[in-house]
């Protein structure tokens, strides 16, 4: 099977930079996936659990944050708030940090914080999700 470049950027560090030969990105209206030769385009990336195909069968799961990707002439671009692999996510801090977002939902708050413990918790979630090596059914 063909490959196509990928470079995922996180904001603190250059998360991956290689060959891939599959991606999957969590979108707002659902998954988008990319192959090889896929048509160039801008897709916005939402917060959730992206996985890449590096080698036949091995496949990687990456807690990313929300961001966008950039299909250009077989080479794809995903410029995102955060990517963590399982083993670097911090579970304790996870779940602490989702039972704070859950405790500020209940409290009375302005939109813009109600909007801000939402993202916060998502993080949290996928987190949380990513790092107990939750699997996709393909």
């Amino acid at each position: 099977m063909d490959t196509f470049g990928l470079k995922i950027i996180a904001s603190d560090r250059v998360f991956y930079e290689g060959r891939c030969r599959k991606l999957t990105l969590p979108a707002p209206d659902g998954e988008m996936g990319i192959l090889a030769n896929h048509e160039n385009m801008v897709i916005a990336v939402t917060v959730g659990d992206a996985r890449m195909e590096i080698e036949e069968g091995n496949w990687v799961d990456v807690a990313v944050g929300a961001g966008f990707a950039e299909v250009v002439n077989n080479r794809v671009t995903v410029l995102v708030d955060t990517a963590e692999r399982p083993e670097e996510i911090d579970v304790r801090r996870a779940e602490e940090a989702k039972e704070r977002a859950e405790e500020q939902m209940r409290q009375k708050q302005s939109i813009q914080e109600y909007y801000r413990t939402q993202a916060s918790l998502a993080r949290a979630m996928n987190r949380l999700k990513v790092s107990q090596g939750q699997k996709w059914n393909l």
